[in-house]
């Protein structure tokens, strides 16, 4: 039995479990995107090529979204505050020791297999998880500052890691990730409660005299993890999330967040100019995601999906035109920036509104493994077109193209079901 223990600030202890979440993504994002940091200066200290550190950095994205609905099944069978710890734990484990790397398949073990399992748990599940459970109002927009953190790990890490790697090498750099990630597990341990009414309180919204909701009765996460899907497979809106999402990590991560810095430096832009572009991104998309998640709650998801793939595609599509110049590239940085994660609180709902609010969560992860498919496809296909034509042309205009079908097919997504949200 949990006994409830008084938090400071009553009801409003809900906005301490945002601010210790939202570090957490934080970090995972940093530790997510290191390894566009890491590209050119294993090249220059190893001889490796682009194709082993894309495939690595690809599996790291793939494990990243495939242990998504078995860590959420892992949140409501052992808790969340474990599972995160767990998660932490295995992160900045796997980073330090990649310090030692001397082989490209010691760079697959750490930053690929043991980095993307540790990460899995702390990834878009554990916001989905955390946002059905302590709050019963603006879920949207908690939502979209859980996402947002995607965008501001990108803006807090990626300078500065870029700057550490032109300065030091590429050990500084692992060892720095290791450090952020591991000063937050005592923070977790002291600051996360596993419900509501662990801290004596009710989610945040709910009526003062509301039933708590039942607690997780164990089981096993396996058998949680693969019923919910096999519940979910039988829904056509889960095959239209599954296929935008696949399609929204194929034009995220797995492109911009992997080959960006790769890309500028085929051009002559220098690897601070260019993590400066991402940084300039997750300012943009910090705003955005945000906002999304405030239209959401208020206004059809469908649509605002068909609005943000549509412009991400068209987006995708200039970038190999322009001409990489400080002007251009801005522009890129602004319009793509908006919308980099933008998708993720409308999709929630959705999935909330096709599966129900109980299997949500676990549903969401299953859906949000098929954005880090993706990711990992566009990871190890656009760093093997460039190793074959030596460009990123190609591989920028596909995935353009592939954002606006992910425009058309949200439009279909259940149709003739939802009404816009209320404030």
């Amino acid at each position: 039995m949990n006994i409830a223990r008084a938090r400071p600030f009553g009801q409003k202890y809900a906005f301490v479990v945002i601010g210790v979440v939202f570090l957490s993504l934080l970090a995972a994002a940093g530790l997510r995107s290191t390894p566009g940091i890491l590209i050119l200066p294993l090249e220059e200290a190893f001889g490796w090529s682009r194709g082993i550190t894309s495939f690595s950095a690809g599996l790291g994205i793939f494990l990243y979204g495939m242990v998504g609905p078995f860590a959420g099944a892992l949140m409501q069978s052992f808790g969340i505050r474990r599972t995160l710890m767990a998660g932490l734990a295995v992160m900045s484990a796997a980073t330090a020791a990649s310090v030692f790397m001397t082989e490209p398949w010691h760079l697959v073990l750490t930053w690929g297999l043991f980095s993307g399992l540790g990460s899995g748990c702390v990834a878009m599940v554990l916001g989905a998880t955390v946002v059905n459970r302590w709050f019963t109002t603006n879920r949207g927009l908690v939502m979209g500052l859980f996402a947002a953190s995607t965008a501001t790990g990108t803006l807090i890490f990626m300078p500065g890691l870029a700057a550490i790697a032109q300065a030091g090498g590429w050990q500084p750099v692992v060892l720095t990730i290791a450090a952020c990630t591991a000063v937050l597990i005592p923070l977790v341990f002291w600051l996360l409660p596993e419900r509501p009414a662990d801290a004596g309180l009710t989610p945040y919204g709910a009526a003062p005299d509301a039933a708590a909701p039942p607690a997780a009765t164990g089981g096993s996460p396996l058998s949680a993890a693969f019923g919910a899907l096999g519940r979910a497979v039988r829904k056509r809106d889960f095959w239209f999330l599954f296929a935008t999402f696949f399609i929204c990590g194929f034009t995220t991560n797995g492109l911009i967040g992997t080959h960006l810095i790769a890309l500028c430096g085929d051009h002559g832009i220098a690897e601070v100019q260019a993590a400066g572009l991402l940084a300039l991104m997750g300012v943009f998309d910090l705003f955005g995601t945000t906002a999304s998640g405030w239209l959401t709650d208020r206004f059809d998801p469908r649509k605002l999906l068909f609005v943000y793939y549509g412009a991400r595609g068209l987006s995708l599509i200039y970038l190999p035109f322009s001409d990489f110049s400080f002007y251009g590239l801005s522009i890129f940085a602004i319009f793509y920036g908006l919308d980099w994660i933008a998708t993720v609180p409308p999709t929630l709902r959705l999935t909330t509104e096709a599966v129900g609010e109980r299997e949500a969560p676990v549903v969401f992860g299953w859906i949000v493994a098929g954005h880090q498919i993706g990711a990992a496809s566009a990871a190890i296909f656009a760093g093997a077109l460039r190793t074959m034509q030596g460009q990123y042309l190609e591989a920028f205009v596909i995935a353009g193209l592939t954002g606006i079908a992910a425009a058309m097919i949200s439009l279909w997504i259940g149709r003739g079901k939802l009404r816009p949200a209320m404030a």
